[in-house]
This record gives structure tokens, sequence and C-alpha cells, in this order.
């Protein structure tokens, strides 16, 4: 059974979200449209809208996560949705109860969705496979494989900006190796149809298989920016990495740190993205960050409104009535 398998129901309807990998275009476009109805909403005096009143949803992060976690949560309150935060440190699994125990107990408590962030590549998938055939699963983030509610958001704060997908440039840049932010945004940047997707950074940080996935790749920086409409950062993540991948942070900010020149061989017009955190004056000057060209912290902005189309559609709800319900 293939990712899409298992994915999507039998009426081609999303069930879960566990990866980008083998998701169609319009199903992404979906998302994102339906984003747009929720995009607002955060402006509104009442910002609640009812389409999951009486669906309980459960976060359980085996890993640490601000954004990701809290923007999940946030998005459930705002869909009207009961959230139940699990505390792994202190759950069971701690006290030697199985993953699959733990799940059936939720089960029993009548949840309707686990949004789930692993450190373990798969975690996600697993969970899929043996939930209640009720029960969707989110991937909040599995090891280095997989995060493709992060790259949604990424995909709406593009297409906010620039519009069509396919007359872009875009350049990813820094540790593509651990990171599966990267992975997802590559997946959906050629599933929308942009004709070009770079990956820059050292030898060390890009995987051997890059280029099967239809990008090009580039290890000096000022190359790789040259005329890009978008640059995307990524955070060096260092519990990943295991022997000297680098010589120095230092190094490394002189080499892919994104400063104002480096920027400015992009087009002038460029927006600048990073999923977060940021380390400041390692992947990025402040300069840059905090600069007019950054639109990092739409991306959290955003990244509520799209978590919100993703639970509304695979917990059932899809584009019609329900629409003009969140729009209202």
């Amino acid at each position: 059974m293939n990712d899409r398998d298992i994915q999507l129901d039998e009426q081609g309807r999303l069930r879960h979200l566990l990866t980008i990998e083998g998701l169609k275009r319009q199903v992404l476009t979906d998302i994102l449209d339906y984003a747009e109805n929720f995009a607002s909403a955060g402006n509104q005096t009442v910002k609640k809208v009812p389409l999951l009143r009486s669906k309980t949803i459960a976060n359980l992060f085996f890993e640490a996560s601000t954004r990701t976690r809290t923007t999940f949560e946030l998005a459930a309150k705002r869909l009207s949705a009961d959230v139940l935060n699990v505390n792994i440190d202190t759950s069971s699994t701690v006290k030697g109860e199985s993953l699959l125990d733990m799940l059936r107990n939720l089960e029993a408590m009548h949840c309707d969705m686990f949004v789930v962030r692993h450190n373990r590549s798969g975690a996600a998938h697993f969970i899929a496979r043996h939930v209640a055939p009720h029960i969707s699963v989110i991937n909040g983030g599995d090891g280095s494989h997989a995060h493709p509610t992060q790259a949604m958001l990424d995909m709406f704060t593009i297409r906010r900006h620039k519009g069509d997908f396919t007359r872009l440039r875009i350049a990813i840049v820094g540790d593509i190796l651990h990171s599966r932010v990267a992975r997802s945004q590559i997946h959906a940047l050629t599933t929308l149809g942009v004709p070009e997707v770079r990956v820059v950074g050292p030898h060390t940080l890009i995987p051997q298989e890059a280029a099967q996935l239809g990008v090009h790749v580039y290890h000096d920086m000022e190359a790789g920016l040259r005329d890009c409409d978008v640059v995307i950062m990524l955070r060096l993540q260092r519990e990943r990495m295991s022997g000297a991948l680098l010589p120095s942070e230092q190094e490394y900010f002189q080499c892919y740190g994104l400063t104002p020149a480096k920027l400015a061989l992009a087009k002038p017009d460029a927006i600048v993205m990073h999923p977060g955190p940021i380390n400041r004056g390692v992947e990025m000057a402040s300069e840059v960050a905090d600069g007019p060209q950054s639109v990092i912290l739409e991306q959290v902005t955003n990244g509520i409104a799209v978590r919100m189309a993703v639970m509304a559609m695979t917990l059932g709800r899809h584009r019609g009535q329900d629409s003009e319900e969140a729009a209202s």
C-alpha cells in the first residue's frame, strides 16, 4: 500500500495528510483554496467557526515544538474542536506502555484526529495504518522524512505573494540532507508546476539523490541565488547530524548565510522565507530576517489557516456550503 492509498479515501478525498509525495496537484490546490476561507478569520472579532464542533483532536508531540504545536492547537480551537494535548514526557509510554496501547486508549476516549510529531521517520504512517477507520492522522513532522503542513503553509505564502507557480525560480538553501521541510517543499513545488527548484548548500548537506527529485543542485550560493523569486533558508539541524559535516558555524555563515549582499543577487522583489526557528548569524543575518523582503512571520500566521483547512478536509468537510460558512 503506497502513501496515496493511505492518504485518500475511496472517493479520492483526503483522509490523512502524511506526506506531499504522491498527491495530485488538485489536492494541493484544494488545500490552498480552502485555506483562503480561513485566512482572514484572525482579523475578525469572532475567530471561531463551528465546522468541527463535537470533534476531538489529540496533539501527540514526541518531539519539541513551539510553532507547529501551537498553530495546530489554535487551528483546532478556531474550528470549535476540543483539543487534547498529550504530555508525552509524563504519559504512560514513559512507564513502558506501547505506542499502540496508547493509541487504543485515546481511541476509547472518542478522539477523531491525531496530530503526530515524532523524531522517527515513518511514525505518522505507522499510526495511520493502525488507527480506527474514523480517525484521521496529520503528520506534524517525522524524523528527516516529511512535514507536509509546513510545506503547504509555505506554498500558501508563496502563492499570496507571487501568484502563478509556473513562472517562478525558487532556491532552498542550507541543510537539505536532514530537512523534512525541504523534502516536502520540493514535492509541493514540483507538483504545483514550479519550473526551476534549486537546492543550495555544501556537499556534505545535500543528499546524493537530490537531483533525482527534479531539482538543480548548487554548491555556490551566489550562483544559486541569482535571479530567484523566492529564497527559502533552512535551519542547521545539529541534533540530526553525526560526525563533522561542518567546519564551523562562522565559516558556514560566510559561505551560505543569507546577507543583504547575497540577497541582492536574487530578483529585487524576491521574498525570503524560513520555517523557523532561525539561528541568526548562522543561517541568516538579522538585517535580512527583519528586513522588508522577509515574510517569515507571515508564514507563522498562514500556518493557522492552512492547518484549519487540512483539519476540516480530512475530517470530511469540503468546499461548498462549508466554505460559505467558514467565510461568514
